[in-house]
């Protein structure tokens, strides 16, 4: 089976919104990628609660000062693409009220034609869910699981009703309704997010693990899908990897995943389908200095990546 490749949209400091995002979602889909993807910083705490990830002490990086709103990215690229499919890795959930995002989402799939994945994941800084004061921290996988009861009534056929903990929606119609059903892609590695998966998502959204460190969690999830009555051919996998390349092979010593001469980054995409990955979304803007350079690089990867077999 070929690699499905996606394409990380121009969201850092250094892009213009106005005209970088429609160039590279053009060149994306000129090129032959499959998708493009959007994902979620809202705020760069001077004095963070929390470490990069939750890990105490690791600090933010310097590009998440300024990252361009998801659902605006996708709406701007939706305008100027015809096929290319359109995903979220991640919107965190529990930064946007459950029925307003529903909404959202289904707006933009029946503008885009039926192309809308939706990622959805918990997140992981305090300071984000506080500057949001949608839901508290603690709550933040229980809102989940409430936001995709109300995304699976707001799509479906009226009247919707539904009545939570966060939600109340009178027996209404709602509209417009997405071209057709949505997919959900659900985040997490950990056994609690991996359940959620198995129970409720059409897919799993890993991140930056090479093939190496997805293969034990592609066993969990599959004992996961197991326990829930599903096979985990059922669901699609999309790693989402940073990528970084240089001009010569780069030494073991100074080698990270994905990082490295073309050769290098290309035997890294090889181990994550064999491991598992049936879509990698290839996010490079964080190493180009505008969209122009983006786009070049995205389509000189994709070209390389298909004449390498993968």
């Amino acid at each position: 089976m070929t690699l499905r490749l996606g394409l990380g949209l121009p969201q850092m400091p250094q892009y213009d919104p106005r005209r970088d995002v429609r160039g590279v979602a053009r060149t994306a889909e000129e090129t032959g990628y499959d998708s493009v993807w959007v994902f979620e910083r809202t705020v760069f705490p001077r004095e963070p609660l929390d470490g990069l990830y939750g890990v105490p002490g690791l600090p933010w990086p310097d590009f998440y000062r300024h990252c361009a709103d998801p659902l605006v990215t996708l709406a701007l690229a939706a305008a100027v693409t015809d096929r290319v499919r359109l995903g979220s890795s991640v919107l965190v959930s529990g930064l946007h009220a459950p029925f307003p995002l529903a909404r959202t989402l289904a707006t933009l799939d029946a503008a885009g034609g039926g192309r809308v994945l939706a990622g959805l994941g918990t997140g992981w800084s305090r300071d984000e869910y506080r500057a949001a004061g949608v839901t508290a921290f603690p709550d933040r996988g229980a809102q989940l699981d409430e936001l995709l009861d109300v995304c699976a009534a707001v799509w479906g056929p009226d009247p919707v009703a539904y009545r939570g903990r966060w939600t109340e929606i009178g027996s209404a119609s709602v509209g417009p309704k997405p071209a057709r059903p949505i997919p959900v892609y659900l985040a997490g590695s950990n056994r609690r997010a991996l359940e959620r998966v198995a129970r409720r998502a059409d897919g799993w959204l890993p991140a930056h693990l090479t093939g190496d460190q997805l293969a034990p969690f592609m066993r969990q999830l599959a004992e996961a899908a197991e326990r829930h009555g599903r096979a985990v051919g059922e669901l699609d996998v999309v790693l989402r990897v940073g990528v970084e390349l240089t001009g010569a092979p780069l030494p073991e010593a100074d080698r990270r995943p994905y990082r490295g001469s073309h050769e290098q980054v290309l035997a890294d995409l090889a181990g994550a389908a064999e491991a598992g990955a049936q879509e990698v979304l290839l996010d490079v803007q964080q190493h180009c200095r505008d969209g122009a350079e983006l786009a070049d690089r995205a389509a000189d990867l994709y070209a390389r990546i298909r004449a390498a077999g993968l």
